[in-house]
């Protein structure tokens, strides 16, 4: 979730399908579901969603079961679908609160050929953090940031990156090989106090099959988030707070009236997610 102001010049395996909103119920039936509670990989998960705005975009977000769910191999699937013509993204967020440690997830095929204006974000945040640790938040994203010709569709960052001035040290875009696009991936940070490091595979984590790496430590410039009126404390790492967790959203970063580029629903399907503490 790491540009609510954009650039318009951004377990893992990602599945990124475009089909007509009236195709997606002919796919497998939603799984996992309790309401507004999903579980998957182990773990129980809030949908989010209203009739009101939210960020990031900000979008209208849908609980309806087709806009976010399992199926029968547990694989979790977010869509961005119209429902009575207005567009609706989706996010899933741990009810478990995490911290320090290891978050990866399996994604499947393709990161790619992203619609211009989506986002997939795969990181952590705290609503009750914003003035202390700019939300603590860090950030997997997959998107074009609103540009066609954008080969980084890989987007690793640590939070406040364009909140008031724009820090460019704490985000890093890299492009994905071709191979992507056909086989799954996955993506992982270690977030640690001292130092932050983000990895990418293709296909399951190996050191052999490292595909992208990033690492951020105390060496950089402390820097402020300013957003709604508030001013953070000067901030390198941020720490996790008592309130943090997981979230996974699948978003419109712009047309939100239009859906994705080219108009059709999209999905993404992640096949895991894991935490391992420090």
């Amino acid at each position: 979730m790491t540009f609510r102001q954009f650039f318009l010049a951004g377990s893992a395996a990602i599945s990124a399908l475009l089909l007509p909103s009236c195709a997606l119920e002919t796919l497998a039936p939603p799984m996992g579901r309790s309401g507004d509670q999903l579980v998957f990989s182990g773990r129980t998960w809030t949908v989010k969603g209203g009739q009101e705005l939210f960020g990031p975009g900000p979008n209208y977000f849908s609980k309806d079961l087709y806009s976010a769910y399992t199926d029968s191999l547990g694989y979790l699937h977010l869509n961005i679908r119209q429902l009575d013509g207005r567009w609706y993204c989706s996010e899933v967020i741990s009810n478990e609160n995490l911290g320090y440690g290891t978050y990866s997830w399996e994604v499947e095929p393709n990161q790619l050929d992203l619609p211009t204006n989506t986002v997939l974000g795969l990181f952590t945040w705290d609503n009750n953090t914003l003035q202390s640790q700019a939300n603590s938040e860090v950030d997997i994203e997959f998107s074009r940031w609103g540009n066609a010709n954008q080969n980084n569709t890989l987007h690793t960052s640590v939070q406040p990156v364009w909140f008031g001035s724009f820090y460019p040290e704490r985000t890093r875009g890299q492009a994905l090989p071709e191979a992507a696009r056909a086989q799954p991936t996955t993506h992982e940070f270690r977030w640690a106090p001292e130092e932050i490091t983000w990895t990418s595979y293709l296909g399951p984590k190996s050191a052999n099959n490292v595909i992208a790496t990033w690492k951020f430590d105390l060496n950089n410039p402390a820097r402020v988030k300013q957003e709604g009126g508030i001013t953070s404390a000067p901030i390198i790492i941020p720490a996790p707070g008592t309130t943090t967790n997981a979230r996974m959203n699948l978003w419109l970063m712009q047309d939100q009236n239009q859906g994705p580029t080219g108009g059709q629903t999209y999905e993404v399907v992640i096949r895991s997610f894991t935490y391992h503490p420090l």
